[in-house]
């Protein structure tokens, strides 16, 4: 009888150091998801952007008091405007680069950087803070620009977002880089043990995109190892005709905008 009580004592008491250890760890993730899923950095108030083609600096206060920045670059007889959510990582002073590739083709381009990212202020707390800053940013520079010229575009997790956006507006056209299924499902697969409801961020773009009215342009690397391939398969396969799907051979997650074949393909949109 001892054997066997001590035998349960020993259960239970590894059982209660597991679950000690599993509540450790979903308090960690919990408290630090912001940090896992944005990797934010900033630039001094006082950082001079140094790209030599056309520019303008703008900062637009938030729904909280926030200042939020952005750049947008410019061409003389615009054709209209590509409102740009850039990816995780990185700021204004490297997404900048990517301008040339729009205003190329005759259309200014608006990258904004998140709050806590460059020179914009604040901390992000969830999904839904983050969608009013770029709901109100969005409606500001919108202002300059008739509606219907107007192309939302969204790079990895920008992707969803941008999704978000187009369906709360009528932009003329979507165009999605490295875009996820579902940022919900996508996150599992990284934290299996993670529960969903304590999740900051869903961004289930499959849920929304079915809602976009405007045209929906898909470029996803065959060779992505951080988002997978497989789910713009998949999201093309949730709306078959009405995704325009572009695989690009032997791209990975990062470099989409330099990618020759994504060029060919956006010169045609852009026309």
């Amino acid at each position: 009888m001892e054997i066997i009580k001590t035998f349960k004592f020993l259960i239970i008491a590894l059982l209660c150091f597991f679950l000690v250890i599993y509540i450790l760890i979903i308090s960690y993730v919990y408290f630090n998801q912001v940090e896992l899923v944005f990797h934010s950095s900033r630039l001094p108030k006082d950082y001079k952007f140094g790209y030599q083609q056309k520019f303008e600096e703008i900062n637009i206060t938030s729904f909280d008091g926030v200042k939020l920045n952005g750049l947008l670059f410019k061409v003389e007889k615009s054709k209209g405007l590509v409102f740009y959510l850039h990816g995780n990582a990185g700021t204004l002073e490297t997404w900048g680069s990517i301008a040339k590739r729009y205003t190329s083709l005759g259309y200014d381009i608006f990258i904004l950087d998140y709050r806590s990212f460059g020179k914009s202020e604040g901390k992000i707390e969830d999904e839904e803070q983050l969608s009013k800053d770029i709901s109100i940013v969005y409606n500001s520079i919108s202002k300059r620009y008739s509606k219907d010229k107007i192309i939302i575009t969204g790079y990895s997790i920008g992707s969803g977002f941008a999704v978000k956006l187009a369906v709360e507006n009528k932009p003329k056209a979507l165009i999605l880089q490295a875009p996820y299924y579902s940022f919900l499902e996508l996150s599992s697969s990284r934290v299996p043990f993670f529960p969903d409801f304590m999740k900051k961020f869903s961004l289930e773009t499959n849920v929304y995109l079915p809602e976009v009215k405007a045209p929906i342009y898909i470029f996803h690397g065959t060779d992505d190892q951080l988002i997978p391939f497989n789910n713009s398969v998949r999201l093309k396969e949730l709306l078959k005709s009405k995704i325009n799907f572009y695989p690009l051979k032997n791209q990975g997650h990062i470099g989409v905008n330099e990618n020759e074949d994504f060029q060919n393909q956006l010169k045609i949109i852009l026309e």
